[in-house]
């Protein structure tokens, strides 16, 4: 009995690992692939940071006159209820003026300074004589052909209603993602537009991440049709790695060990997701 309770458990054991791989390389048995808007492999964050100041009309021009696929950029509400467009809701980093966007009306708005430092890019800083900060409105009437990805900054429910109403002002659905890394602000996004594609939440992805290695990740359906994550060991390049501790060099070496992997970002690209 022993034995056959033993053989019964490894085969199917067995049975489920074969099914799992089968399906992890070839997706399309169980999952109908996700229709595809537009395909993008270029994306400017925060329409080309570092090659003109941050989120201006300015960086947008220059990033799709480049040829750039797609422009990422983020957004926040005035107290008049204007959707602009800033990383963040300070002002103190990008205009030297300490106050919040949303305690001020859009007319109100401090320029940005003229010279900012990359965030993401160690002793890097950018120059530019447009310092103005722009409005949503402004980006979809410049661009009506080019696909903008959205990323809402804060939780609010009038913040993510202006955006998807003016996504629709425009008939912009099929040319604009949207979502943060908060799971509450995407699913939000979700309930107020479902025409619109969303990401994964950080939530999302360690989810993701969980289903992957435990096989059964080809197995469950998702809404999401975008996966935007940063490389981990990036942070090598923004920090002295000989100041850095073995534990922290080991963990960034960790995430990047579980993250950055081929069969999960080829399982994702054949579902349709891009990733």
């Amino acid at each position: 009995r022993r034995m056959s309770a033993a053989f019964y458990v490894l085969s199917t054991l067995g049975g489920y690992v074969l099914t799992s791989a089968l399906l992890l390389k070839c997706p399309g048995l169980l999952h109908r692939p996700k229709r595809q808007r537009f395909r993008c492999r270029h994306i400017s964050h925060r329409g080309g940071a570092g090659e003109n100041l941050e989120n201006t009309m300015a960086a947008f021009h220059h990033a799709v006159n480049l040829g750039t696929d797609m422009l990422e950029l983020d957004c926040h509400l005035t107290k008049d209820e204007q959707v602009v467009v800033s990383h963040d809701e300070n002002l103190k980093r990008s205009t030297g003026v300490d106050v919040n966007i949303s305690d001020l009306k859009y007319s109100e708005l401090p320029p940005y300074l003229c010279k900012l430092d990359v965030t993401f890019q160690k002793e890097c800083q950018c120059e530019g004589t447009d310092n103005r900060i722009p409005l949503l409105q402004e980006v979809f009437e410049a661009f009506p052909e080019t696909p903008v990805n959205i990323d809402i900054k804060m939780n609010n429910n009038v913040l993510i209603r202006k955006v998807s109403e003016l996504v629709s002002q425009y008939k912009r659905e099929h040319l604009t993602v949207w979502g943060n890394v908060n799971y509450e602000i995407v699913s939000k996004c979700f309930k107020e537009n479902s025409d619109i594609a969303t990401i994964f939440c950080a939530q999302r992805v360690l989810l993701l991440l969980g289903l992957f290695y435990t096989g059964l990740l080809p197995f469950i359906p998702f809404k999401e049709e975008f996966f935007e994550i940063p490389m981990p060991s990036i942070i090598l390049k923004l920090k002295e790695p000989e100041k850095m501790s073995r534990s922290q060099k080991f963990i960034i070496w960790l995430a990047d060990t579980l993250l950055m992997r081929k069969a999960l970002f080829d399982h994702l690209t054949a579902r349709g997701i891009q990733v």
